[in-house]
């Protein structure tokens, strides 16, 4: 078979598949005119695709051009599908013994990794994708099923964290999330509540997550959503111990997990922590000492023994600047509202005595005092 190229009457170039047999001239296939050079060479190379497929003969020599495989011009783009994403995410799976998980659940997971939304959502982003389609009735005929797996699963990722990052329970972090719901009604689990996605008019739940050193997840629970945070840490850390017969346990949290309650608790169980602390909390005196021993210099920091615990207190150059900026600005709008007074303002370093809104100078003080200290408050 050749390519032939003519003339027509209307000066176009017409390219033809042609078999000659026996000096006699078949023309095999009319693939089209052209009246341009680039469309002429388009035309050819769709010639040498249709002999390719027509013949079936794969040539010995090939000569033919990787970049002309696909005719971009008579191609039609339908979507991408990431199956290597997908595979990669099931290799993991498997590797983390999680395969005794219904496919459906396995393939949630894989896809709130790629694309986090709602349920039902997921089910098409699957399919759009990865390419796997699951129907409604699946999910809500696996979900009763779901709900009994966190034991089991639980024990997977803390055998696979131990195996694969030497996982001892010696430092766990430990912080929460909230996750709204696309409707208006509560029930007993999704409850308003304070919103870390903003969404406050919606009902929420409260997820609480521990992970190791290497933020790898190893335990979490599930809290109705007006529950306040610091209530979930000592609960959950108990039934994380209890569960795992863990007795050396040394729990990082920020600032708004630990109160007074919860300090006294994890002292009781003897359990260590390194927390975020507030200095705005701390008696007047300790602040004072503070600010008479912390030496201004960035990178210093000093350590104070409390019936807490030990305070660790670090200096920052830039927190000092910011902190000072902040504060003389809020010490300027009070003056300006002493001068011009208003019942429906009531800002941070204002006071009222006897009716008469005056400066809050004792805060000022205090304020003053803790501008370029930021703690933590180890064991």
């Amino acid at each position: 078979m050749k390519i032939r190229v003519i003339k027509t009457g209307s000066n176009a170039k017409a390219v033809q598949v042609v078999q000659y047999q026996n000096s006699k001239r078949k023309i095999l296939r009319h693939i089209g005119s052209a009246h341009t050079e680039e469309a002429l060479a388009e035309l050819i190379v769709s010639a040498e695709t249709w002999i390719k497929d027509y013949s079936g003969q794969a040539s010995i020599f090939p000569d033919e051009n990787p970049s002309n495989l696909l005719l971009l011009n008579h191609s039609t783009f339908i979507g991408v599908k990431y199956h290597f994403f997908y595979e990669q995410l099931v290799s993991i799976q498997e590797k983390m013994q999680l395969d005794f998980l219904p496919v459906l659940m396995r393939d949630l997971v894989a896809v709130r990794i790629f694309e986090p939304a709602s349920k039902l959502r997921s089910l098409a982003l699957i399919e759009q994708y990865f390419g796997i389609t699951h129907s409604r009735k699946s999910y809500y005929r696996i979900a009763p099923q779901c709900l009994t797996l966190k034991k089991e699963v639980e024990t997977k990722i803390v055998d696979f964290a131990r195996a694969n990052y030497a996982f001892n329970y010696d430092l766990l972090f430990y912080d929460v999330t909230t996750l709204y719901f696309e409707t208006f009604e509560e029930d007993e689990l999704r409850k308003n509540g304070f919103s870390k996605d903003n969404k406050s008019q919606q009902p929420q739940i409260l997820i609480a997550l521990m992970v190791s050193k290497e933020g790898f997840p190893v335990a979490y629970e599930v809290f109705a959503g007006n529950t306040f945070e610091g209530h979930t840490i000592i609960p959950v850390i108990k039934e994380f111990m209890a569960k795992n017969e863990v007795k050396d346990f040394t729990v990082v949290a920020d600032a708004a997990m630990i109160s007074t309650e919860n300090v006294q608790q994890l002292l009781h169980k003897k359990i260590n922590y390194i927390v975020g602390a507030r200095l705005g909390n701390i008696s007047a005196s300790l602040l004072e000492m503070i600010d008479k021993r912390i030496n201004r210099e960035d990178g210093k920091s000093i350590r104070v023994k409390t019936e807490n615990g030990y305070l660790i207190c670090s200096f920052s150059a830039v927190r000092y600047r910011k902190d000072k900026y902040e504060m003389e600005k809020q010490i300027e709008q009070a003056k300006s509202l002493i001068q011009t007074p208003s019942k429906s303002k009531k800002l941070k370093f204002t006071q009222t005595k006897e009716q008469k809104i005056t400066l809050n100078e004792p805060l000022i003080d205090k304020t003053k005092n803790s501008w370029a200290s930021k703690g933590i408050t180890p064991i």
